[in-house]
């Protein structure tokens, strides 16, 4: 049983490399795609034609979140509204609506899986990695969607992954820059991180992804990537789960920081993983490394070849279930409702943006599964850690994304509040409880959201 069966590798650029194509040839299991890998709709279905030719069986995997984490749309912004909207919203239909449409753009181009939706709790108004990309704070709401967003999404043939399993909501780190740890027991994990993923599960959804988090009343050794009690004794045993469980991408500090990319690669496959995201951008060596890495735990006994046939089974009947050849055909970008998006703001005063305001948008560092999409409202200045805002006489518009989280955001604020009376503080990202840096909370700045908050201040 070959190692690459159980591999998703990442590349650069828009076109099949020779080397992964090769690859492909040789077993990999699948590819994942990302924000360079996309120039436009006809190039992507090229190069998922490509990646099939060369393996029809590959599962073809993307993160396509339907708001602020996008790579259909990352040159342009998101053209939905993202899941926090969703859940503000809270009819289960139009949830299951707006994943069909995702589910119809994938399929389109030929990709047969994405890693959504994120049905962690965001019960942390603090936490920089989830915020917006949650459904809500509370574990019957995120349910309830979770299990719309599966079923919309997988009636278009396309597989869900529902992420971060067992709950990545209740911290304030980024497992893409550290190890976060969650501490609580088995039974509040039960009361809450995991009742969206029951919900899921009962959705049918395909795929599970796992979370770079340490539990350490669950296993104090070992994120949960890596951990056979939570891979194997908890979403095997407890829940049931018998689809792919996907590993969150190995090139994170919260998997592969102390170890290094191939043996977290042989632990997360000990753990009960069975296709292994590496990250994106690979080399062939790299991929080289991971698979000699594997084969020499099999040879040492610390991976069964048993197990290791098992999770290629399991990669392989994902593809064969969920086939997603691109269809024919235009390309038309959805149309999300701008006023049930409005409807899901927090408007918190009187004053309305005025034609003759002038907008700033504060640029503050984005997590790296945002990335560098654009987002927000057209803004006349764009206002980054160390400036100054601009001196304006009529009315000002300050727009950010997680206000409370940044300093530098909280005294420009302040300042502009102290020395103007007609300030309008915009927060596009998930406000603090308070709401003391966000006169207008949006919950979400995808292209769409932006769209509906100039509409907003447009209107009477």
């Amino acid at each position: 049983m070959s190692a690459g069966g159980v591999i998703m590798l990442g590349f650069a650029g828009t076109e099949l490399p020779e080397w992964v194509a090769a690859r492909l040839r040789g077993g990999v299991g699948g590819v994942c795609l990302f924000g360079d890998n996309i120039e436009s709709p006809a190039q992507v279905r090229a190069l998922t034609a490509d990646i099939r030719q060369a393996n029809p069986h590959a599962v073809i995997a993307i993160d396509e979140e339907g708001g602020d984490v996008t790579r259909l749309y990352y040159a342009t912004g998101s053209p939905y509204p993202g899941n926090a909207i969703l859940g503000r919203i809270d009819d289960e239909a139009y949830t299951a609506s707006v994943a069909e449409s995702v589910g119809h753009e994938l399929r389109s181009v030929g990709v047969n899986l994405t890693f959504a939706p994120d049905i962690d709790i965001n019960s942390n108004p603090d936490n920089p990695v989830i915020g917006v990309r949650s459904f809500g704070s509370t574990p019957e709401l995120v349910a309830r969607h979770a299990a719309a967003w599966v079923r919309g999404l997988q009636s278009t043939g396309v597989a869900a992954s529902v992420k971060h399993f067992p709950g990545h909501g209740d911290t304030a780190q980024d497992s893409h820059l550290a190890l976060p740890v969650v501490d609580r027991s088995g039974a509040e994990l039960a009361a809450r991180e995991l009742v969206p993923f029951a919900a899921a599960v009962a959705a049918g959804t395909a795929t599970i992804m796992t979370s770079h988090i340490l539990l350490p009343q669950l296993d104090a050794d070992a994120p949960a990537t890596l951990s056979p009690r939570i891979l194997q004794g908890l979403l095997r045993d407890e829940f049931g789960f018998d689809g792919l469980i996907v590993s969150d991408a190995l090139d994170m500090k919260g998997a592969s920081e102390q170890i290094g990319i191939p043996e977290a690669a042989v632990r997360a496959i000990i753990a009960g993983c069975d296709l292994l995201c590496i990250g994106p951008a690979n080399t062939d060596e790299q991929i080289g490394g991971i698979e000699a890495a594997i084969d020499a735990a099999v040879t040492a006994g610390r991976i069964s070849p048993s197990r290791l046939r098992d999770a290629a089974d399991r990669v392989l009947a994902l593809a064969r279930s969920y086939p997603a050849e691109a269809q024919t055909g235009p390309h038309d970008e959805p149309q999300c409702d701008l006023d049930r998006t409005i409807a899901a703001f927090d408007v918190r005063t009187a004053t309305r943006p005025g034609p003759t305001a002038t907008i700033v948008a504060l640029e503050t560092p984005t997590n790296i599964a945002v990335g560098a999409a654009p987002w927000g409202p057209p803004a006349h200045v764009r206002v980054s850690e160390g400036d100054r805002l601009p001196d304006v006489a009529g009315q000002l518009v300050v727009i950010g994304r997680d206000n409370h989280r940044h300093g530098w955001v909280r005294d420009l604020i302040d300042e502009a509040r102290a020395t103007s009376s007609d300030v309008v503080v915009v927060d596009m990202g998930w406000p603090s409880d308070d709401r003391a840096y966000a006169d207008v909370a949006t919950f979400g700045a995808s292209r769409h959201v932006g769209d509906a908050l100039a509409k907003w201040w447009a209107q009477e």
